[in-house]
């Protein structure tokens, strides 16, 4: 393919026409992307919401090795991960016998271990600052540590909101670790950013820029919903 201003333009132009008329490939794949990110992201805030919240309100022996841990893992390569994992699920691994290796399923579970750090070490700090608010007030009140960390979740849920939006974004732009473990199989595991990877090597740059605007318009979207919820807390704080 020459490369060029006018191919450009048609590349994009074709790419454009690909999103607007609703390209049944397209669809399947940012369908997919979808899938695999909300499930990961519902099942990292499950884990990592109730564990950073844990953390905040309490005190024992070790909570500042996790804290650092936490901190971290926050900053841990992808590609570690998909590897790590790759490995477990591996014939040969621990996990083998589930036969999850090259399915959505271990896309998923690569996911919810690459945002699990960043929801529980975010939760972990809103909490906490809400806990030096509310330390007294419940403590007078006699609220067990399930109480405490409901209520604390509750009053934070604005926030907590805002991590969960940063965790999913996080998540829907991973490449590296979901093609380690997904196998970016036509039909089956190929999710937005592998496809683009994949086009783009080939050399079938409509679909790849076709991806890259819906995935671009996800995050603009993700992004908006952000400030919004951030501005709309404040009002009603205020």
């Amino acid at each position: 393919m020459q490369v060029n201003g006018s191919t450009r333009i048609v590349d994009v132009g074709s790419a454009l026409d690909l999103v607007l008329s609703g390209d049944p490939t397209l669809l399947r794949i940012v369908g997919l992307s979808l899938t695999v990110t909300v499930t990961a992201t519902l099942a990292a805030a499950a884990i990592g919401i109730p564990f950073g919240a844990f953390v905040a309100t309490s005190r024992f022996r070790g909570r500042s090795a996790i804290i650092v841990m936490l901190n971290a893992l926050m900053g841990l390569p992808p590609v570690v991960v998909g590897l790590a994992l790759f490995l477990a699920l591996s014939r040969s691994g621990p996990l083998g016998g589930f036969g999850l290796l090259f399915t959505p399923s271990a896309m998923i579970i690569a996911q919810t271990l690459l945002i699990l750090p960043i929801i529980a070490a975010l939760t972990r700090q809103a909490i906490e600052d809400l806990w030096l608010e509310y330390a007294h007030e419940l403590t007078a009140m006699q609220i067990g540590p399930i109480g405490r960390i409901m209520t604390l979740v509750y009053e934070g849920r604005f926030a907590l909101a805002t991590i969960l939006l940063a965790g999913f974004g996080r998540a829907a732009a991973e490449v590296g670790a979901v093609m380690i473990v997904g196998g970016n199989i036509d039909g089956f595991t190929r999710v937005m950013t592998t496809t683009i990877a994949l086009e783009t090597s080939k050399g079938n740059l409509e679909l790849a820029i076709g991806l890259g605007i819906v995935l671009i318009a996800l995050v603009m979207v993700i992004n908006a919903a952000t400030w919004a919820l951030r501005a709309w807390a404040d009002r009603h704080a205020g």
